[in-house]
């Protein structure tokens, strides 16, 4: 007899998705609600499950412990765009399932944890009966597509391009076509010119771009389109195409783009090495090769792209008050810090925009809340309202600039808590450096797998465990100076790893010599790369020199 062959990891997911389309589970994941979590087979569970937006549930341990009979269930919000009744449906439901807790994500998702099995179907027909759904909000599959929550009320917009976006999000959430891609695969559709939908870290990246006129064609407002972001282990900016896309281009652009991924064998040989990115990391891909293979797949050829301008690396949270385009509106955005609310802040949410707007309320990737369409006459009592209700349409540059993964309370990658270390970690800030004025961008990360993007951050903080008195305890290694837009780089690990319950110490020493130190209006980005990691590393540490 000859020796049995066994399977690789990723030779078993891909025969598993082979042998039956994920999305095509839903009478079994109702049948699983009355037969209970024992009868839920291994495939299912583990695989599957992720296409309808369920994860198996950490039992707080993080990468240390196992998991438990709970889910994290995902919800899918295209573009971030809700209505003030799909939130107060939110809310009943995390009320009902997830104890009375909800995330907003930085892909713009709701996350609910603590659900069981026998919730599912009940919470699944809550979200279809308000027109949500979790589909695709995990798995190897198109994630939620983002975009500008200020789509079609920004007033520096070059245009809307939500309507792009929801038909992108029709043709492939749910499509079996696209049912089975190599990995997560994401994408980011805007047409601000902050950029706030990340092209720069998305699978696809699309950014409106003007293309000037002459005296025999018009002008005209379409993409630069950018392909093979992504950050984790192995960060890479995406890569702009020498491109110019029409709109009424995109759509097949996109199609030919997850095509070419889809179809990539070389990316389905390793789980950890399976993003598009991965085609120029590994694979010898270049921006022309890219090209010539995408247009030989649409069947023609686009236009030679335009200069563009990056925006400045500020803020993309949209938090305060502002005028939009439509004369006398405006849209007040609060900083909702780490992204956590219960079930009451979300129906006091919605009860504002039904009160001051018209129910329209927006989902940002800072974690943000943005209520849109508010009359000037009444934006003076939103912000009192509001106020009064604990919600912050100012904050601090720490409060405002703070992001925070899931983390070991839910995650079974974690190494570390993040969502509550990252609100002492504000408040402790506030408290010592309360004259800090600058922006500041803090993301925290459990894991290297870096949900928390602290790549992207002015200061970033990956989990990790240090020993201190004889005992481990969670940890961070420290990152600065990193960015987007034309101040684009990734963080520089400095090698200072300290515990977490220095970490505010070693932030408050490192904020004072930045507004001690700094050149005129340099930038705490900009600070950071004109200091060396040895003398960085001495401020975060305490060893600097007087």
């Amino acid at each position: 007899m000859g020796t049995p062959v066994t399977e690789s990891k990723v030779q078993r997911v891909e025969r598993l998705k082979r042998e039956r389309n994920p999305w095509d589970i839903l009478p079994d994941l109702f049948r699983y609600a009355e037969t209970g979590f024992a009868s839920i087979p291994e495939d299912d569970l583990n695989l599957r499950f992720r296409w309808w937006g369920l994860y198996t549930q950490g039992d707080g341990k993080g990468a240390l412990g196992g998991a438990v009979p709970h889910f994290m269930v995902r919800i899918r919000i295209p573009n971030g765009l809700l209505r003030s009744h799909q939130l107060r449906a939110i809310a009943d439901l995390a009320e009902r399932h997830a104890r009375g807790v909800g995330d907003v994500t930085v892909r713009q998702n709701f996350q609910l944890h603590w659900v069981q099995i026998e919730s599912v179907p009940d919470l699944f027909l809550g979200l279809f009966r308000v027109g949500l759904t979790t589909i695709g909000a995990c798995g190897d599959v198109t994630r939620n597509i983002v975009g500008c929550p200020l789509a079609g009320v920004d007033a520096e917009e070059l245009c809307d391009a939500s309507p792009v976006l929801f038909e992108a999000n029709r043709m492939l959430a749910g499509n079996p076509e696209f049912n089975n891609l190599p990995r997560k695969y994401k994408i980011g559709i805007t047409g601000c010119r902050l950029w706030c939908s990340y092209p720069e870290i998305n699978d696809i990246g699309l950014t409106a771009i003007e293309r000037p006129g002459s005296a025999a064609e018009a002008g005209e407002v379409g993409f630069s389109l950018r392909v093979g972001g992504g950050l984790s282990t192995h960060p890479h900016f995406g890569v702009r195409l020498p491109a110019f896309v029409r709109r009424s281009q995109s759509l097949a652009v996109i199609k030919a783009v997850s095509q070419i991924f889809r179809d990539s064998a070389a990316l389905r040989e390793s789980r950890e090495k399976a993003r598009l990115k991965f085609l120029f990391l590994n694979h010898g891909w270049t921006a022309e090769r890219f090209l010539e293979e995408l247009e030989r797949r649409m069947g023609f050829a686009l236009d030679p792209d335009v200069p563009e301008a990056p925006p400045h690396d500020v803020y993309r949270d949209h938090v305060g008050i502002h005028g939009q385009k439509q004369d006398g509106l405006y849209y007040a955005g609060f900083a909702i810090l780490r992204g956590r609310m219960d079930a009451g802040e979300m129906r006091a949410v919605a009860d504002l925009a039904d009160r001051y707007g018209d129910g329209s309320i927006r989902t940002t990737n800072m974690q943000n809340i943005v209520i849109v369409n508010i009359p000037a006459s009444r934006i003076d009592a939103l912000a009192r309202d509001a106020e009064a209700r604990g919600f912050r349409l100012r904050g601090s540059p720490f409060w405002r600039g703070t992001i925070a993964c899931t983390g070991s309370e839910f995650c079974k990658l974690a190494i570390t808590e993040t969502k509550g270390f990252a609100r002492w970690l504000v408040e402790e800030l506030e408290e010592r450096v309360p004259e800090f004025d600058a922006n500041l961008k803090l993301h925290i990360t459990g894991c290297p797998n870096d949900c928390g993007q602290h790549w992207i951050a002015d200061v970033g903080l990956q989990g990790a465990k240090a020993k201190v008195n004889g005992q481990m305890t969670d940890a961070y290694d420290i990152f600065l100076g990193g960015g987007l837009g034309a101040q684009q780089r990734f963080a520089r690990r400095v090698n200072a790893r300290v515990a977490a319950g220095e970490v505010p110490d070693a932030l408050a020493r490192l904020a004072r010599t930045y507004l001690r130190e700094r050149a005129g209006g340099e930038t705490f980005q900009a600070f950071c790369q004109r200091r060396n990691d040895a003398e960085l590393r001495a401020v975060l540490l305490g060893t600097a020199a007087c």
